[in-house]
Order: C-alpha cells, then sequence, then structure tokens
C-alpha cells in the first residue's frame, strides 16, 4: 500500500511528500487521493523544515517588526499607514480577522494585533487574479499549489464561471452569472435541494439579506462557520441560562478577581485579548490557564502600544497554568465542584436559591464521582487542583473563557455546561467581574447568527419573520455543515452556494467533503481571494468576486457602512477606505440582492432598491430582529450599541426563568485500538483556514507546517527521535492514513499529540462529532504513529 511518496521539482516548486488513504473495513480497494491535493498545504522536504527554541515572551517589538513585514510586502508604505490608521477606530474600519471588542478609549498608537495585520494584508493586497492569470492556470495545476500561495496570488478582480468539462475559470458578465444561479435554482425539485453556507466576516447586512432571500426560496439549508467551532457554546449557553451569548463585557475584566482560561491560544488567535489580561493582572486577579499546551502567550506578554512593552521583560499572564489532557476539563470542573461544596460558605447560597435550579440533583451526581480518580484522569497534581480551588473558594467574580479547545469534542456541550455549574454554584452570573466568555473566531460570526444564519430557526424567529414580510417561512430544520456534506454525497443536494469561508479546508473528512463538492450540478462563491474551495468544483462552478472590509461600499454615488456584532454582542459600523481595486466588483449585499431578484423575480420585496441605500436594509431588520429597533439612529454612537442579554443581567430566559445546573459526562474514552488522542490546531501564521506563511514562531516551527507535536515520553516508547517522519492512522469504519510529518518534541501530557489543521482534517471522521450541536470532534480524535 503506497503511503509515502514525492514528484520531481519542477521550476521554483518546493517537492512534496504526502499521500493519503481511506480503505474501508469491509475490504474494498483502497482509494488513494490525487497526489497533492490533499496535502492542503505542501509539505516541503525534510530539510526545508526548522525547529527552534520557543521564545520566552510574546508580541513585543519582534511582533511590531512581523507585522510591518508582511503588509508593507503586500502594499506600498501609504497604503498601509492609511489602513492602520483605520483599523478598530471609531468610523474606521472593523478588523476582518477575530471578533475581539474594541475598547471604548482607543489607542492612538495602533488599536491592531499582528495577526489583524496580516488579514489586512491578505485582503488589501496590491496584487490581482484577474483573467491572465486564469488562462495561465488550469484548475488542476492550482490544485498543486499550497493554500499559502493560492492566497498570495492576490483580490479576485472579475466575475468567473468553469463550465461543465472545461479545465479552467474564465471570464463571465455579472448579469450572465446571477440568470444562471436563478434559473437552476428555479429548476430544482425541491428548495432542500440547495445549501447555502456562510462564512463568519460576512456583513449584519449581508447576512439578514441571504437568510431572508433562502427562507423566502423556501429551505432552511444555512449551514455556517458557527457549526464547526461555537455551536456547542450556543446550545450549551441556551439550555442553562437562556441566551447563546456569554454573558461579560470588556470591561468585566478590570473587575475580575479570578479568568479562567479554557482550552483558548490567544496571542495567535485573538491578540488584543491580552491587553485585557494584562490590565486584569494590575488589578491582582488571579490567572488559571488550563491548557493541553504551553502556549508562550499565556505565560509572558510584552504590550508593544506601552514603553514598557519594548524595554520590560513582559507581564507573566498565568498564575497557575494546567496542562490538562486533551478532553478532560468535566472532570477538573467536577474536582473543583466537590472540593467547593465541601464548605458551604464558598457557595453563594442566597444566588442559588433564588436564581437556579436543579442544584440537589447536580450534588447528588457529583456524589457518585471519587475526587482521587477524577484528578487522575486530568492528569494534573492534586496540589494544582487544591490550589485552584482554593482561590474559586475564595473569590466571588469569576470570569470563565473558552474557545475551541472545549467547543470541538463529542462532549463538548457538557463541557460548557459544567463550566455554567461552576459559575452559578459562585454566583458568577449577572454581576460585574463575572460571567461566561466563549471567545469567537471570525469578526462577524456571532452577528451572522443574530441576522438568522441558523439551519435550525425557532418558532419564535420563523413567526417573527412570517410577521414582518408576510409570508410562510420553511419551519422543518435545514442541513447543517456535516449534515450539508453528508447530503451532497448522497446526491440529495445538487446546488451549494458559499457567502465567503473556504469550507473545503475547514471542513473534516476532507476526501468526503472533496467528493460531495464535486457531485453538485452547480457550486457558486463569493469571494475576495482565490482559496482551496474553488477547487473543488461542481460540475459548473463560479467565483464572484466581492469587495472586502477595507474597501468602500459606494451604491447610488454615497459611500454605505456596513455593521457587526463583536463577541460581546455590541454593535457597531465599518468604514471602508479604499477605492476597490477593480471595478468589476461588488459587494455581497448587492449580490444577495441580484441573486435573490434573479431567483424570486417581483416578490413583494424591491431586492435592487434596498441596495441604493443600506439603510433600506438596516429598516428591515429594525423591523425584524428583537434588540435592532431605531437601528439606523442607533448606530450614529460611534461606539455602536450592546443587544440584550438577559444573562449579563441575571434574567434567565429559560423555560422555568431560571438558570440550569446541569448533570454532565465525563469525556468518552477513544475507540479501542488507538494510542493517542489528537487535537488539531492553528499555527502563529494562520488565521481559521487562510495561511499567511509557514511558520510558527510561537512553538518554534519554521518553514513548514506538517508536524505533529509529541511528549518525549511517548517518542521514546516510539523509539522516534525528534525530526524522524511518521505516519499518523486510525480506524473509525474507514481507514484513515497521513504520511511525511515531522515528531517535533513539546510540552504535551503523555498519550496526547497536536498537529496542524487542514493538513490533518483527512483524519477526522465526518460522523464524529459533538452531541446536540453536530460540531466535529476534531479536538479529540483517536490516532496511531508509525515511523516511515
Amino acid at each position: 500500500m503506497l503511503l509515502f511518496s514525492s514528484r520531481k521539482k519542477e521550476g521554483n516548486e518546493k517537492p512534496w511528500k504526502y499521500s493519503i488513504i481511506y480503505k474501508e473495513d469491509v475490504g474494498n480497494k483502497p482509494i488513494i487521493s490525487p497526489q497533492g491535493f490533499l496535502s492542503l498545504s505542501p509539505m516541503p522536504a525534510h530539510n526545508h523544515l526548522h525547529i527552534k527554541d520557543k521564545p520566552k515572551v510574546s508580541v513585543g517589538p519582534t511582533s511590531v517588526a512581523n507585522a510591518s513585514r508582511m503588509i508593507l510586502k503586500a502594499m506600498p508604505p501609504w497604503k498601509a499607514l492609511k489602513l492602520l490608521s483605520r483599523l478598530n477606530q471609531k468610523k474606521g474600519i472593523d478588523c476582518p480577522g477575530c471578533a475581539w471588542p474594541d475598547p471604548e478609549k482607543r489607542s492612538k498608537v495602533g488599536e491592531f494585533c499582528e495577526n489583524g495585520v496580516k488579514a489586512i494584508a491578505e485582503e488589501a493586497q496590491h496584487k490581482l487574479a484577474g483573467e491572465a492569470f486564469f488562462k495561465q492556470y488550469t484548475i488542476e495545476s492550482l490544485r498543486k499549489q499550497s493554500d499559502y500561495w493560492l492566497g498570495q496570488q492576490g483580490r479576485l478582480s472579475q466575475p468567473l464561471i468553469k463550465k461543465e468539462g472545461s479545465p479552467r475559470y474564465e471570464p463571465i458578465e455579472w448579469n450572465e452569472a446571477f440568470n444562471l444561479i436563478g434559473d437552476h435554482l428555479k429548476s430544482l425539485p425541491h428548495p432542500d435541494e440547495a445549501v447555502f453556507y456562510t462564512s463568519g466576516r460576512t456583513s449584519n447586512e449581508a447576512a439578514f439579506l441571504y437568510q431572508l432571500f433562502v427562507r423566502k426560496f423556501g429551505t432552511n439549508n444555512l449551514p455556517d462557520c458557527s457549526n464547526m467551532c461555537h455551536e456547542s457554546s450556543g446550545v450549551g449557553l441556551t439550555e442553562t441560562l437562556g441566551i447563546g451569548k456569554g454573558s461579560v463585557t470588556l470591561e468585566d475584566f478590570e473587575h475580575a478577581e479570578v479568568i479562567l482560561i479554557f482550552g483558548q491560544n490567544p496571542g495567535t488567535n485573538h491578540p488584543r485579548m491580552l491587553s485585557s489580561l494584562e490590565k486584569a493582572k494590575r488589578n491582582d486577579a488571579k490567572i488559571i490557564v488550563i491548557n493541553p499546551l504551553k502556549e508562550v502567550a499565556l505565560m509572558k506578554f510584552k504590550n508593544p502600544q506601552k514603553i514598557k512593552g519594548w524595554i520590560s521583560k513582559g507581564t507573566d499572564i498565568a498564575d497557575l497554568y494546567l496542562q490538562i489532557k486533551i478532553n478532560q476539563d468535566v472532570a477538573l470542573l467536577k474536582a473543583w465542584l466537590k472540593l467547593l461544596l465541601v464548605d458551604e460558605r464558598c457557595l453563594d447560597r442566597k444566588f442559588i436559591a433564588a436564581n437556579t435550579e436543579g442544584f440537589e440533583a447536580l450534588k447528588a451526581d457529583l456524589e457518585q464521582h471519587s475526587l482521587d480518580d477524577l484528578i487522575s484522569q486530568t492528569g494534573l497534581s492534586k496540589e494544582d487542583v487544591l490550589l485552584s480551588s482554593h482561590w474559586l473558594a475564595a473569590s466571588k467574580k469569576i470570569i470563565a473563557c473558552w474557545a475551541m479547545g472545549l467547543t470541538q469534542h463529542v462532549n463538548a456541550v457538557d463541557n460548557i455546561r459544567e463550566i455554567v455549574n461552576l459559575l452559578l454554584l459562585k454566583g458568577s452570573i449577572g454581576k460585574k467581574g463575572a460571567g461566561t466568555c466563549p471567545v469567537r473566531g471570525h469578526s462577524n460570526v456571532q452577528g451572522d447568527r443574530t441576522m438568522g444564519i441558523w439551519e435550525r430557526p425557532t418558532k419564535a424567529w420563523t413567526d417573527k419573520l412570517k410577521d414582518a414580510f408576510n409570508f410562510d417561512p420553511p419551519e422543518s430544520p435545514g442541513y447543517n455543515v456535516v449534515e450539508a456534506i453528508e447530503a451532497m454525497n448522497q446526491d440529495k443536494v445538487k446546488f451549494f452556494m458559499a457567502l465567503g469561508g473556504n469550507l473545503l479546508p475547514a471542513a473534516p473528512d476532507t476526501l468526503l467533503t472533496e467528493q460531495a463538492l464535486k457531485k453538485c450540478d452547480l457550486t457558486v462563491h463569493i469571494s475576495t481571494k482565490l482559496n482551496r474551495t474553488h477547487l473543488a468544483t461542481g460540475k459548473t462552478s463560479l467565483i464572484l468576486p466581492c469587495l472586502g472590509r477595507t474597501d468602500k461600499h459606494i451604491q447610488n454615488g454615497k459611500e454605505q457602512v456596513v455593521t457587526v456584532e463583536n463577541s460581546m454582542g455590541v454593535v457597531h459600523g465599518s468604514h471602508g477606505s479604499l477605492t476597490p481595486p477593480s471595478k468589476h466588483l461588488k459587494s455581497e449585499p448587492e449580490i444577495v440582492a441580484s441573486i435573490a431578484a434573479a431567483t424570486l423575480g417581483n416578490d413583494d420585496i424591491n431586492w435592487s432598491g434596498l441596495i441604493e441605500d443600506y439603510d433600506n436594509i438596516r429598516d428591515l431588520i429594525a423591523k425584524a430582529i428583537q434588540g435592532f429597533e431605531n437601528y439606523n439612529e442607533r448606530l450614529k454612537n460611534d461606539n455602536g450599541f450592546e443587544l440584550p442579554n438577559g444573562a449579563r443581567k441575571g434574567e434567565f430566559n429559560t423555560p422555568s426563568k431560571k438558570a440550569v445546573f446541569s448533570i454532565n459526562q465525563l469525556a468518552e474514552s477513544i475507540p479501542e485500538g488507538h494510542k493517542y488522542v489528537m487535537m488539531t490546531i492553528r499555527s502563529h501564521d494562520q488565521f481559521n483556514t487562510t495561511i499567511y506563511g509557514m511558520d510558527d514562531r510561537y512553538r518554534g516551527i519554521f518553514g513548514g507546517r506538517n508536524v505533529v507535536f509529541m511528549n518525549e515520553s511517548d517518542m521514546k516508547s516510539e523509539g522516534l527521535d525528534k525530526e524522524d517522519v511518521v505516519e499518523l492512522s486510525n480506524h473509525y469504519g474507514l481507514e484513515r492514513k497521513v504520511a511525511g510529518f515531522t515528531v517535533v518534541p513539546y510540552e504535551i501530557p503523555q498519550g496526547c499529540v497536536a498537529t496542524y489543521f487542514p493538513e490533518a482534517n483527512p483524519l477526522v471522521p465526518l460522523h464524529l462529532t459533538a452531541r446536540k450541536s453536530h460540531t466535529p470532534a476534531s479536538k479529540s480524535v483517536g490516532v496511531n504513529i508509525r515511523k516511515l
């Protein structure tokens, strides 16, 4: 069986060494992927990878220098200065990276981070990928390039079509593209044969029009990137607190006594959070980090906005770093709960009695567990668990933060609900300096859900839409991401459309996802740049180039404002400042409205009239969504406005109107026959599926991404040395193997390994998902490792 192969170096390309094999247990002939395609980034030859010592501090001057280098490589200095001076400022550009909120008082030095600058450099790069580019490259030749290379080819400059049987994309007129989509949708036997995916970078205005069009078309097939990241947070928080969003504000960090950080790496994914943690430390907050990997940014931080950040040794962030085994967070939380219940003075009895239900059942459940057994499961020392519980016992204001390290497991919803149990026990909900803080990724992923991008809308939502627009929205659940991939593979869906995003590298089970997309009759992508999913074409495929967050939106000669919602429920505007790089680009709202008009015809919504002024769209939003009353008027506040949040006030929109203590399961064991638990992670030169470069300097990795981080004791037991090349495999119904990964010794608990996504996504089974939220369990995948 071929597991490791290479091809000759051609031109300036780096040689690849990668193969992926899927083999059915029933003995069917193995499927060997097209060489190179499923290596979503080409793996440089072994001698191109350099492993160095990790830095001892994060951010600081090195981060500033790296950000400057990246943006000046992408654009001239005048353009860079213009963009950065407006980035995250009032009446400026909302960063297209993460959703961390902006402080009321903005830094004049620069209200942005290194990875925000990288996002801007990618979006606003001077280079264009136009007609000449697509004449030069066939789709097959583009598949052989890395994701990093694809992203560096420039902004898409005109609409493109891949006709059935054609090997390449070629230009198409806008009206022809809109009519092609409309005609195809109208010809489908049932609306549910179409899927409409959404990225979290989409504006409120575009997202609202998109969901309105899709529901008027007749389906709830609105999967989005939330399905793959914080869906578990939304489910767990809604069940226990009555709202699927976090309850804290940015100001709460200045009043917290203890901050818990679960499964999160802010230094890479949302670096501006480090400034909030620095302020909390100044106010004597204790910070407890619960994470399998030792992350530099959670150890020490140098704030480049301050002179001290340039000349000092930096601020220590973690008071206690708990390197827990992968997905043993419920065991730790149960241990803490048992320890707190020993002394009732540690609890907020008044809050529990007045505002919660299920407390006695929780106590009874905890009695079934041995404290020593729980601590043993975590892999932590008893001393560290006792010390951290002591800090929790002595505190009344506790903030719990988390990211995908908690949300991408089979028991992910249990993880979130157990955090809520801890906060309810302490009365740390609905008070200053305390509460829940799920830290979102994409800049408007929370806003998209607020706008109705959701495959399972509530009846209250559909009733409101019905009243506002006088039609009967579909009420049956649509497909989430995993269900949509399954439906495409089963020929139940023949049309796929993506409003932004890059589904293929983001999704699990890469080969099955690629096959699913290729089975569609028509695939449509609204994008700013070329990405991997554009190359998994349906029989016919369209790429519709759109304006980015940095571009001016001009409609009827008037500059328009788009809006977003940050991670803490504040809605504010984003004002593009650059002249669009091509006259052929259209805004996302205009593209969506044009497709709606071509599909639905002259219904009771004047789609073209809506986009003449985005105020018209916001008037519709105000009419349909609670909390957006007087939208346009309230948007005049430069700081935006806060959406209703009952949990923030200690009010719970559950059936009982009380917060709910819940009974949660410990993590399941990985299937028998697997030796290690693998989690997929991002590198520092990456945001979601966008690869900014081939380095991960905070982990000492340079020049490559096909690596596996291992505990040195595990390496010894496998007979492995640093930089050995290995194969990773598992068997969840299908045998999955990836080869060509370099071993990197790292501080990670025994029995646990980490790899980058999307490179290791072929090992994540499509059916391995979280209960209730259906999120792919990319953070707890059983694997075996073999030296090649």
